[in-house]
């Protein structure tokens, strides 16, 4: 499908490192499927116990390829794959921990929300701008996040698109620890072999209870994803893609 990302096993660690780093690891439509299809794998084989995303050093990941958005706002066909992976996260049965490293810009971010551990280093900015681009909230951030940051937390990150520093999603409780550079990847593989080494079926149950129904997860991920869509062939968003991809190539 794509080495774009990479899906290894360590016992029972199953590991997707996301490996595009010339455009700091922007998700194509072909890279959501590989992880959706990834962690469907993982949660059917009872030898996996524990899933870790990491990215590359210095990039977890951009977003969204803009160029994937940049079809749709142009009429053409988004697919289908950057929901079924949403939809994937949100109902995934087994732990998820994940390493971020520098970049976390929107998916980047979001799916850090449906992390039971997220371990980021230093120099890592978590940034959501989504309002920025004409665009909506997305991975059913807009339920999640006001109940992790609260109501003006939530605000801050997706709708003003402030940029949380590693030291302020800690406090804030977006991530579980900030360890230094060299320490993350040893630090996410060793709490995910903890987490491993536990009762499955304690542990199950455990996390169930504690991120109790997934149906207004899953009905929120709708919501979003209607929005979004519309949102994509808007003169608003079209207007605010087309100005960014021109910085950008400037």
């Amino acid at each position: 499908m794509t080495d774009h990302i990479l899906v290894e096993r360590q016992d029972a660690v199953q590991i997707i490192r996301m490996n595009r780093p010339d455009k700091k690891n922007a998700l194509t439509r072909a890279m959501y499927a590989k992880m959706s299809a990834a962690l469907a794998e993982g949660d059917a084989d009872p030898a996996i116990r524990v899933h870790v995303f990491l990215g590359v050093p210095g990039a977890f990941s951009s977003g969204n390829d803009l160029a994937d958005f940049m079809v749709v706002a142009t009429g053409g066909d988004g697919g289908t794959e950057v929901w079924d992976f949403l939809m994937a996260l949100a109902r995934v049965e087994k732990p998820i921990v994940s390493g971020v490293d520098g970049i976390a810009v929107g998916i980047g971010t979001t799916l850090n929300l449906h992390c039971d551990l997220t371990f980021a280093t230093p120099r890592t900015v978590f940034r959501t701008p989504f309002v920025d681009l004409g665009l909506v909230p997305e991975a059913g951030s807009s339920l999640l996040a006001p109940r992790i940051l609260g109501q003006q937390g939530a605000f801050a990150l997706l709708g003003l698109g402030e940029g949380f520093s590693a030291a302020r999603a800690k406090a804030a409780g977006l991530i579980y620890e900030v360890v230094e550079e060299g320490a993350l990847e040893a630090s996410v593989l060793a709490a995910a072999g903890q987490i491993a080494a536990k009762p499955p079926q304690a542990l199950k149950i455990a996390r169930d209870l504690m991120r109790g129904s997934r149906d207004d997860l899953v009905a929120r991920i709708g919501e979003e994803s209607e929005h979004f869509r519309e949102r994509l062939k808007s003169d608003e968003a079209r207007a605010a893609l087309t100005a960014f991809m021109t910085r950008k190539k400037a």
